[in-house]
């Protein structure tokens, strides 16, 4: 694109070259391009190229291609789409002709626009964009050249992670708290190594100070994704002790909803196929009215029905929930083996247990320990809250002799005067 072209974009009388957003694009206009080469088109013609270019690169040790051997290597291609593909490859300078020896090698140009494409496959599985950022985070630190733009968009994606997790906390929703603490473990790695740079980045004193701002707020956001660890676990537990028990059969309205989950739509349609005596009506309101229906439906309709049954035939009490009570045994015992603390004692020795949930559960209550929210409990847990220990931990692990835990994080419990 020729500035001309790219001045009808801007307002009148306005140059591209000195407009400064466009400055950094502009000096990079040979990769972009390349990039352009690359993204031109359909998904197909999109998807060949990529894999042509990614093929030829792939050979470290002979980088120079023949065609006879491009022809051979690719015969899975159809010749007349390869051909098109090698010169428009060639054309835009992705590939370069050797004419002397009549070889093909990949232009520099490509070769980086190569390894940026690497860079991104490798980080194709959810959540990878705060994996990709970190990555780029990582390189440019060790590299001594760090991207106030890269910085930025670390911290937005941190931001918008946070905003997740926080919803799904307001939401009270036992299914959405359970799927936002599985994805705060998915990247619980990469905000590991994000503090790892991030404290590196503190201790370089070259820094500037736009790029040193950005890291301080990185760290904070950092910070406050790793405060609701605990936060998961202790609504979690909220929830737990409010689910609704049907009968005597052992099972609550939560294990209802799981279970619905699973189940296709073909299986649900068949389900209430023969509750319904007459098909859903659509019907077009405002919103106030619909906002009386469903208080009738969901206030008055269940209030009325209420006062009018009869009550159903005595049943025996529930028995205690057998999880439930396995974790107030195992909560009871950890209290005691925490209260005969008086030394330091290593993280391991006092969390490790005979099975992994038992362990993980311990470990989830020593991140409870000087909570001030969790100290109010009127329980166990908030009796092994308020016991005078502190718990002193890094980012290193400590590999076990285990049958089920193979690591643990390094640390360990202090008592306080």
């Amino acid at each position: 694109m020729s500035d001309e072209k790219l001045a009808d974009f801007l307002a009148a009388g306005l140059n591209p070259a000195e407009l400064p957003p466009l400055a950094d694009l502009l000096q990079a206009r040979g990769l972009i391009n390349a990039f352009i080469t690359l993204f031109h088109g359909n998904e197909e013609q999109v998807l060949v190229r990529l894999m042509v270019l990614r093929e030829i690169g792939s050979r470290g040790q002979e980088p120079r291609w023949s065609p006879q051997q491009l022809e051979a290597h690719f015969a899975y291609v159809n010749p007349i789409k390869l051909r098109t593909v090698l010169g428009r490859l060639r054309e835009n300078g992705l590939l370069l002709w050797d004419g002397d020896e009549s070889l093909y090698q990949i232009a520099e140009v490509g070769r980086v626009a190569l390894a940026a494409v690497s860079t991104l496959l490798a980080f194709s599985d959810q959540d990878a964009e705060l994996g990709y950022l970190t990555a780029q985070a990582v390189g440019q630190q060790q590299l001594g050249r760090i991207s106030n733009e890269t910085l930025q968009h670390l911290l937005a994606r941190l931001n918008e992670l946070y905003k997740h997790f926080e919803d799904a906390l307001e939401s009270q929703s036992e299914y959405q708290i359970q799927k936002a603490q599985k994805r705060l473990e998915s990247v619980w790695r990469w905000v590991q190594k994000g503090t790892e740079v991030i404290r590196d980045m503190f201790e370089d004193e070259a820094l500037d100070r736009r790029v040193l701002d950005q890291v301080q707020a990185i760290g904070m956001a950092q910070s406050r994704i790793l405060r609701l660890t605990g936060s998961f676990q202790r609504r979690l537990n909220q929830l737990q002790a409010q689910r609704v028990h049907l009968g005597a059969s052992g099972l609550t309205s939560s294990d209802i909803g799981d279970w619905l989950r699973t189940a296709s739509q073909a299986e649900l349609a068949g389900m209430i196929k023969s509750m319904l005596r007459f098909p859903p009506q659509p019907i077009f309101a405002t919103g106030q009215e619909m906002l009386d229906v469903a208080e009738f439906e969901l206030i008055e309709r269940e209030r009325v029905a209420a006062q009018t049954v009869n009550l159903p035939d005595k049943v025996a009490a529930p028995a205690f929930d057998a999880p439930s009570s396995e974790r107030l045994f195992e909560a009871e015992s950890l209290h005691a083996l925490l209260a005969g603390i008086v030394d330091p004692t290593s993280l391991a020795s006092a969390a490790l247990a005979a099975t992994y949930p038992e362990t993980a559960y311990r470990l989830s209550l020593f991140s409870l320990l000087g909570d001030a929210e969790a100290a109010l409990e009127q329980s166990v847990v908030g009796d092994i809250v308020n016991l005078p220990l502190r718990l002193v931990h890094g980012a290193e692990v400590e590999l076990l002799d285990h049958p089920e835990v193979a690591a643990i994080t390094r640390g360990e419990l202090k008592p306080q005067a």
